[in-house]
């Protein structure tokens, strides 16, 4: 029997080494060395190098654009995460929890493509009969799209490799297919790399758009090498609970359109349903307030976004626990010191724990101030109005700076119905706004004061 060779590839740049180590040797990244094992190589089946060597023709900048349109997918939700539409011979690589709704998005669009476009499903997890299922469920087992269950790249490009190839192909997933070019396992860091480089290849030398699914780490980090996401031109994300009903895309890379642009899904018996008004799922709607509740308006890519931050502090029982879901966990340190030094609100003996409404995460420093303003509603039991909102990044030394976008972010507030907004001194609109009263403010202590004197 021939024995099984290990071997150590680091996840960030795929180089091998020797041993393992707790940090790289080429890239110096932390905690990305893993061991592989190789297959054992079969007498005569050593692979042959290419040592042709091919002329490459230098062309000057200044040519002439051949650039194809792109092709909408008549999901106008995921058109927006895409930046328009999938354009021909891109690579868009789509990650998420198992069970999440990736197969299922992917088999909707194929559906609409199939109708003017040659499309192509091919999985290597399940059976025909499964994707069929599937396909009958979602009401699209009567498309033209074409399947097949196979994990062999070269079978694969093969199968797709013909006069009349498809304009639109899905692999489900990378992590499953092989390739007779690497010896290691299937699902190791070098065959992932391997298959997905030959499948970018072919994408982009027959214009095809090429779809991949990759599964997430329990950290929720894309599986294989950080290199993966280097060779695509878009890097989708699924983010929600797959036990709950709604879905959040996210365009963490786009070399075609806006990253970080959103688009929102309602998971049903037909599969995912776009979400037109995303505002009003992340909003509670509570026809009596309570305190430590505050709307915000965040800007994600080109999307203007009402989101609720709740705040609930509690006396501590022992070491004061500090929880933040959906916000930066350090932030909320840094948003407490503030509060303690430039406004007189002590914390050090209280539990915080904040929480953005609808699972939604919220990355931008423009939530310093509706965060600071819900925990000082929660610590004086001062409810804020449901028709309040506020945004403003709040500096180290207490001053309230101003935000990106602040006309398109009153003007949402505005068609929500929202009447007040708190907003920074550096953001006043040089018109009022009709119907929203805008309170502006320089300094932290100025918006607490105005919260507590009329709430």
């Amino acid at each position: 029997m021939a024995k099984t060779n290990r071997r150590y590839v680091c996840q960030e740049c795929g180089i091998t080494q020797p041993r393992w180590s707790g940090q790289c040797d080429s890239c110096s990244a932390w905690n990305s060395v893993i061991e592989e094992s190789v297959r054992p190589t079969l007498p005569g089946s050593n692979l042959k190098t290419n040592s042709r060597k091919e002329k490459l023709d230098l062309v000057p900048l200044s040519g002439p654009l051949d650039w194809a349109p792109r092709n909408t997918t008549g999901i106008e939700e995921f058109d927006r995460v895409l930046g328009g539409g999938l354009v021909p011979g891109s690579t868009v690589l789509i990650g998420g929890d198992p069970g999440i709704g990736k197969s299922t998005i992917l088999l909707q669009v194929l559906a609409k493509l199939s109708n003017t476009l040659n499309c192509v499903y091919i999985t290597g997890e399940e059976a025909l009969d499964q994707v069929r299922t599937r396909g009958k469920r979602l009401k699209v087992d009567k498309s033209a799209t074409l399947i097949a269950s196979a994990t062999n790249i070269s079978d694969i490009l093969s199968c797709l490799d013909i006069p009349s190839g498809p304009t639109v192909a899905v692999i489900d997933s990378i992590q499953t297919m092989v390739t007779d070019i690497s010896t290691s396992a299937p699902g190791s860091v070098t065959q992932v790399r391997d298959c997905a480089a030959q499948l970018t290849q072919y994408a982009k030398q027959t214009n095809t758009v090429l779809l991949l699914i990759g599964h997430v780490t329990k950290g929720g980090a894309l599986a294989g090498p950080r290199i993966l996401e280097h060779m695509v031109d878009a890097v989708l994300y699924f983010e929600g609970d797959p036990g709950g009903r709604y879905r959040i895309i996210r365009a963490v890379k786009n070399r075609f359109g806006s990253v970080n642009e959103i688009s929102v899904f309602a998971m049903g018996e037909k599969g995912l349903q776009q979400i037109s008004n995303p505002s009003s799922i992340f909003l509670s709607n509570q026809e009596n307030p309570s305190s430590g509740s505050m709307v915000m308006v965040t800007r994600e890519a080109t999307r203007p976004l009402l989101v609720e931050i709740q705040a609930l502090v509690d006396q501590a029982n022992g070491s004061p626990k500090r929880v933040s879901v959906g916000l930066d966990q350090n932030r909320l340190s840094l948003q407490l010191a503030i509060l303690h030094k430039h406004s007189g609100i002590s914390t050090f003996d209280q539990d915080v724990f904040i929480n953005v409404v609808g699972g939604i995460k919220v990355s931008e420093t423009a939530s310093d101030l509706v965060v600071m303003l819900a925990i000082v509603s929660s610590l004086r039991d001062k409810v804020i109005p449901n028709n309040w909102i506020a945004f403003g990044e709040v500096g180290l030394t207490g001053e309230v700076r101003p935000v990106y976008n602040a006309i398109e972010r009153l003007s949402e507030a505005q068609k929500q119905g929202f009447e007040l907004a708190i907003i920074p001194q550096g953001n006043a609109p040089k018109k009022s706004i009709k119907g929203l009263k805008i309170i502006t403010v320089g300094y932290l202590y100025q918006a607490i004061q105005y919260l507590l004197e009329n709430s």
